[in-house]
C-alpha cells in the first residue's frame, strides 16, 4: 500500500471496523491499479519518442511530475483543507511525511506528527524540491546523452531514494548501457528491509518511462 492510498484504506478499515488481512490488501491494491490505469505502461501511451540530450540541458516535464505526484500523494487533507504529516509506511513513524513527499519543515527542522501546511504550501514545496533533485540529476549525468523520459524517471527515482550519487544505475546510464540501467530500478524496492509493494510498482512504471 503505498500513501497515496492510505486514506482508501483506512476508509475500508473503519467500514468493516475491523484490520485488513494481507490478502485483501493485495485484492484492494490490484483493484485501484484497474481503476485507475497505474500500470508500469501508463506513462508510455501515445508518447512521442524523446530526442537524447546532455543531461545538463534538461528540466522535468509535465510527465515527470505527474509520475512523482501519482506516487508521492498529497495525503491526510483534513476537511478544513490543510494537510497534516503521516508516518512512514515501513516504520510506522519516522520519518514523517508532509504533503507530495516533504519530510523536512523548513522553519522547525524535521516533519512530525504536528506538522500542518496549507494546499499551497504543499505545491510550492513540490516545485523547489523537484528543481533541487532535477539539479542533482544534472550534476550526476554531466554530458552523458539523456533522453527526456530517462531523465524523467532519474529524477523521480532520486526524488524517492536520494541516490543518484551513488546508485549503479546513474553509473550504467552514464556508460551508454541503457538496457542495464533500466533493469537497476527494480532493486530499489525495499524500506526498513522490506520489500513495498508501492515501491515495486514506482520501480516498474520509472524503468518503464525510462526506457520509452
Amino acid at each position: 500500500m503505498s500513501d497515496t492510498r492510505k486514506p482508501i484504506f483506512d476508509l475500508v478499515r473503519n467500514l468493516v471496523r475491523r484490520g485488513l488481512h494481507q490478502a485483501e490488501v493485495d485484492a484492494l491494491d490490484e483493484a485501484l491499479d484497474r481503476a485507475l490505469g497505474t500500470s508500469p505502461n501508463f506513462l508510455t501511451q501515445d508518447r512521442v519518442p524523446s530526442v537524447p540530450s546532455c543531461g545538463t540541458d534538461l528540466r522535468v516535464s509535465d510527465i515527470g511530475v505527474e509520475l512523482v505526484k501519482r506516487f508521492e500523494g498529497c495525503a491526510k487533507v483534513r476537511p478544513d483543507g490543510l494537510v497534516e504529516a503521516y508516518p512512514d509506511p515501513a516504520t510506522g513513524g519516522a520519518p514523517w511525511t508532509i504533503g507530495w513527499g516533504a519530510t523536512r519543515d523548513g522553519l522547525h527542522g524535521f516533519v512530525d506528527r504536528d506538522t500542518v501546511w496549507t494546499q499551497q504550501q504543499c505545491d510550492e514545496r513540490l516545485v523547489a524540491d523537484l528543481e533541487r533533485h532535477a539539479a542533482d540529476v544534472r550534476s550526476a549525468l554531466g554530458d552523458a546523452p539523456t533522453t527526456q523520459g530517462q531523465f524523467d524517471a532519474l529524477v523521480s527515482f532520486h526524488y524517492n531514494t536520494g541516490a543518484i550519487a551513488r546508485a549503479t544505475l546513474t553509473k550504467r546510464h552514464n556508460a551508454s548501457d541503457h538496457t542495464g540501467a533500466a533493469a537497476e530500478f527494480a532493486r530499489w524496492n525495499r524500506a526498513a528491509g522490506r520489500i513495498l509493494k508501492g515501491l515495486v510498482r514506482r520501480r516498474a512504471a520509472e524503468a518503464a518511462l525510462y526506457r520509452s
